[in-house]
Formats: C-alpha cells, sequence, structure tokens
C-alpha cells in the first residue's frame, strides 16, 4: 500500500475546485508563524553521550612520570647541585648555623672526559667549599681553601701566612681571647691537641719544612672562618681532591636554630627533631636577610 495516496475505499470528501487538503505533521507550527519554524530549525542537535572504559595501562603513564622526575632529580643532585644545612658555629660569620646552602657542583667538579664541555675551574685559595670529611666521609664539613697544592702554610699568633706572605682575610673573627700555641701558631709538631687525629701527628712530621706546612699534591689545606672554633686542617689535615663536593652558591634559606658542635652526624631522630623544630618555628625564626644571598 502506497503511504502518500489517500485510501481508494475511503476517499477524502473534495469540494468543487479545491485541492484536497494534505494532513500537517503532529509537531508542526502553524501556517504564519516563522519564528516558531526558524526555532525549530535552529535546535540545535546533542550529541550522544559515549562512555569509554577507563584504560588499564594509564597507571603506567603515571609511573613513567614520577619516574623521569626522579631520574632528573638525581641528575641534579649528582651532577650539577645539591642543598646542605650549617650544623656548627665554625663558619661565623660567613655561614650561620640553621643556614640551607644550594651547593654548585659543577664548576668544582674534576673535568675528565667532561673537561672540554662542561664549566669545571680549579679551585682558588679563598674559596668556600663543601667535602667529605677525611676522617668520616659519610659527614659533609663546609670550610675555606687557605692552602693550594704547593703551597706553604703556617700561622703566628692567628696571622696566617701563605708562602712567606701575610694572607688578608676580611672574613675571619677570633673570638677567644686566650692564646693556643697548638691553635694560633701552627704548626706545633712538639705540642700536640687533644682534638688532634693521631694519624695526622704522624702525617704532619712527612709535611713540615722548616716551621711551615707543605701542601701535597691533590690536597688543599682549609680553615674555618671562626678561627678559634673550628675543627678544620690544623686538626686532622688536608682535603683530597676527590672529597671536595662543591662551592656553596647561594643561602636560599635561613632558620635561627639551636647550637650543635661540630663534627656532627645526624641521626634519623635528629633530622626529624630538625624537621619538625623548623615546621613548628618557620615564621619566628626565619632570617629573611639571608634568605638568597650569594656565598662568599
Amino acid at each position: 500500500m502506497d503511504l502518500n495516496q489517500p485510501n481508494s475505499e475511503n476517499p477524502a470528501p473534495q469540494t468543487d475546485g479545491e485541492a484536497p487538503a494534505e494532513a500537517s505533521p503532529p509537531n508542526a507550527a502553524a501556517p504564519g508563524n516563522s519564528d516558531a519554524l526558524a526555532a525549530e530549525r535552529d535546535i540545535p542537535k546533542v550529541a550522544p553521550l559515549i562512555l569509554t572504559p577507563r584504560h588499564p595501562g594509564r597507571w603506567l603513564d603515571t609511573v613513567q612520570s614520577l619516574a623521569e622526575i626522579i631520574v632528573i632529580a638525581v641528575f641534579v643532585i649528582t651532577f650539577i647541585a645539591q642543598a646542605f644545612q650549617i650544623p656548627s658555629e665554625s663558619m661565623e660569620n660567613t655561614l650561620l648555623i640553621g643556614d640551607f646552602l644550594l651547593v654548585d657542583k659543577v664548576h668544582d667538579s674534576q673535568g675528565g672526559k667532561w673537561g672540554h664541555i662542561l664549566p669545571y675551574e680549579p679551585i682558588q685559595r679563598g674559596d668556600v667549599i663543601v667535602f667529605r670529611y677525611p676522617v668520616n666521609p659519610q659527614q659533609h664539613f663546609v670550610k675555606r681553601v687557605i692552602g693550594l697544592p704547593g703551597d706553604r702554610v703556617h700561622l703566628r699568633d692567628k696571622q696566617v701566612f701563605v708562602n712567606g706572605q701575610p694572607l688578608r682575610e676580611p672574613y675571619a673573627i677570633h673570638r677567644s681571647a686566650g692564646f693556643d700555641a697548638y691553635r694560633d701558631d701552627f704548626p706545633q709538631l712538639d705540642a700536640p691537641n687533644s682534638n688532634q687525629e693521631a694519624r695526622w701527628g704522624v702525617q704532619m712530621h712527612k709535611v713540615v719544612r722548616d716551621g711551615e706546612l707543605v701542601v701535597p699534591p691533590d690536597r688543599y689545606f682549609v680553615l674555618g672562618d671562626n678561627r678559634d672554633e673550628s675543627l678544620d686542617s690544623r686538626y686532622w689535615g688536608f682535603v683530597p681532591r676527590e672529597n671536595i663536593i662543591g662551592r656553596p652558591l647561594l643561602i636560599y634559606w635561613s632558620i635561627h636554630h639551636p647550637e650543635q658542635l661540630e663534627p656532627v652526624e645526624e641521626t634519623a631522630g635528629d633530622k626529624l627533631w630538625s624537621f619538625a623544630y623548623t615546621v613548628t618555628h618557620m615564621f619566628q625564626e626565619i632570617r629573611w636577610k639571608r634568605t638568597f644571598q650569594r656565598v662568599q
């Protein structure tokens, strides 16, 4: 049956001269209502919402992203920069207890096969360096380089002499009014100190010439800026070149912190206590003027 033709059994009534009327669709707009027709044509078609199942491998993307971040962090810490905290007063007033340092590991690293690519620089007298403590490499010390390989060093009445010339040291401070022969008239072969490492006491006899300490190749003589309160090369010897980590670049954070004595080896409990103290005293104890200060 043709749905476009009227039923032959029930013909639609007609009037003379008039065409049969067409049936309007149920939802058709009334004749002459142009606004309604326009609105009908402008109704946007809504796309059906299709729910796709969660891809079972997407968690691998998260793991991969985390792995990339860890790799980058390890690379930065290993080759470029590393953060350290000052635990003692031996470098006052250059560095204070509670200073957090960002240490430049690029310029002071040994070049090797990368020496022609990366900006390695030789260590110079007066540089502040971070290094692994020769007596216990698990600890990190920060001191100032006074003697380079081949230099002749000695102290007389707290004044440092290098290669026979007095060293100008605006950074050095002396807080003790007393006199210590071993500390202030260094080197002393016949006046050992209770803080002196036994092995260093034996080695000193091999490197002292005419009252001066001769720095061996690939070794450095270092002192703390707070000369009367520093355990440095006078007490345990030279810093090997391979022990040097880098130079402090800047103080990125500084907070007043209870004093500790050097050397220090923090346990897990010490680190937790230090973190808790920092969090609870963050705003009261921050040294804002030292933040982002360059170390010189």
